[in-house]
Formats: C-alpha cells, structure tokens, sequence
C-alpha cells in the first residue's frame, strides 16, 4: 500500500490508521505544487490528498479510504463489531466531520479571499470559527459519554484528531470542552498517532 499525504492535511487521518493497522505500506509526502502535476492528476484529477494505491488500484476521498482500510483489515477493530449498527454508527461520525465540520475550515485556509474585501473577508473568518465551535461542542457531548467518537476506535478518530490540531493552530475556542482535550491529548500519546506526526515532520 502507498498513502500520497500532505502534512498536517486531512490525509494525517488516514495516515494514522495506517499505522494502527500496522501492515507495510509507504507514505509519500507531497507539497501543494506537487499535487498539481499532470504525474498526480492522473491519480486523482481534483489535485487533493489524500490518494491510497493498493495492489495497482487508487482510491481517493479520505472517508472512502478510513472505510476501505478498515473493511480490508477487519481484525484491527475499526469498523467496530461489524455489525450495520456499528459500522453506521461509525459512519455518522465520518459524515459529520467530513460534510460538516470539514467545510467550515474553508474560510480560515482562505477559501473567501475572492470576495476581495477585507472586512468581509474576516467576518466569514468569525463566523466559521463560531460555527466551528458549536461543531465542536457536539463532539465534546459525544466524548462524555464514549471514549471514542463512534463508541469504539475508528477512523473517526483520527480525522477528528487532525481537525482539533487544525482548530488550535487558528485560534478556535475550544475552552472547556473538557472531554474533547482529554481526548486530544490521549491521542497525541498514542503510539500510532505519534509515529505518523513525525513521519510527516510535524510536532
């Protein structure tokens, strides 16, 4: 298996539960000018990480791959008891952080500097880092009651991990959402967690 990621990206998910399957596999680190090449496109044309190939097939979308990688290695836990009911239940979780809380980063990674009016500009910046905060609320509610986000181990884990790390590098309110940073700290002590922050050079 080979994992195309960026670091810090949203592909920092998948990227650890790489690593918790703990099978072989290769990561290679990518800039923002080198998904843009015509050698990357043909791998995924929307010039975005992450990409898995797996014996000659690509896949890309970040759920697609948490998802696959926990079906093609069932023995790991991820997709919980396999049961519909638990691999529902993970998949809420994967939808919420992916159609949800994912896009409201965009303004704050400068999806709005078209609108080419500072003020403005910083409006949407305020209204996606309340917006954010609300989101994140949710999760913390979801920690008080499971140690995990989906009930079990997931990679709903670790999406939402590269997402808390992404909202307090900007300044996201995340003031006592107590079960949350409990969480995020728990993950930043996990092995796996560790292992692919510093494959991917980051702290």
């Amino acid at each position: 298996m080979k994992l195309y990621t960026m670091p810090g990206a949203c592909s920092l998910a998948s990227h650890i539960v790489l690593e918790w399957i703990g099978k072989p596999y290769q990561a290679q680190k990518l800039n923002h000018d080198e998904i843009k090449t015509p050698e990357f496109l043909k791998l995924n044309p929307a010039g975005a990480v992450p990409v898995l190939e797996d014996e000659g097939w690509v896949l890309t979308q970040n759920v697609a791959i948490l998802n696959y990688l926990a079906d093609r290695f069932p023995d790991t836990g991820l997709h919980g008891d396999g049961t519909p009911r638990a691999r529902a239940e993970i998949n809420r979780w994967l939808g919420f952080l992916n159609a949800d809380m994912h896009p409201s980063f965009k303004p704050l990674f400068g999806a709005t500097g078209y609108l080419e009016d500072e003020e403005t500009i910083e409006r949407t910046k305020a209204n996606a880092k309340a917006t954010l905060r609300i989101l994140f609320e949710r999760n913390d509610t979801q920690l008080a009651r499971h140690a995990w986000l989906a009930e079990t181990r997931s990679g709903a884990d670790a999406y939402l991990f590269v997402m808390t790390r992404w909202a307090r590098a900007m300044g996201i309110d995340l003031a006592g959402l107590d079960h949350l940073n409990a969480w995020f700290e728990r993950m930043r002590e996990d092995a796996g967690v560790r292992k692919a922050l510093e494959a991917e050079g980051l702290s």
